[in-house]
């Protein structure tokens, strides 16, 4: 008498569908970078031999509560903060002046030291604090 053994159950697990969830995550995922941040556009920016340096030394500008001005630890009258902004910046192509004004100051204060780097196209930077 001839005794038959039965097949063993193999557990299979059919992947045929996981090509497609892949695809729908990797979709979703790269949809949803893109409108986390719309404004960034990646390319390849051509290479050149020549380096062109940044101003890393930015010219510091400091507005007192009672409307006294210094750069870089100079005090200077208003009237000549023109004149002081433009000998300090020294011919730089596109300097910056980080401003320090107080959190009490009213805005036209702001405007005036804002016009005077607009005028002569000098960058102006708003120095804060981080918050509490």
């Amino acid at each position: 008498m001839k005794i038959r053994h039965r097949k063993q159950f193999a557990a299979e697990v059919s992947t045929s569908s996981l090509n497609d969830i892949m695809f729908f995550l990797l979709l979703f995922f790269l949809i949803i970078s893109t409108v986390t941040n719309p404004a960034v556009i990646r390319v390849a920016l051509p290479k050149s031999d020549t380096k062109q340096s940044v101003n890393r030394n930015p010219i510091t500008l400091t507005v007192t509560e009672d409307k006294r001005y210094f750069i870089n630890k100079n005090q200077i009258p208003f009237s000549q903060l023109e004149a002081a902004l433009l000998k300090e910046a020294g011919g730089e192509q596109d300097p910056t002046v980080v401003v320090h004004i107080p959190a009490g100051s009213s805005v036209q204060d702001l405007v005036d030291v804002v016009q005077i780097g607009a005028r002569n196209k000098i960058r102006m930077v708003l120095a804060t604090r981080k918050p509490d």
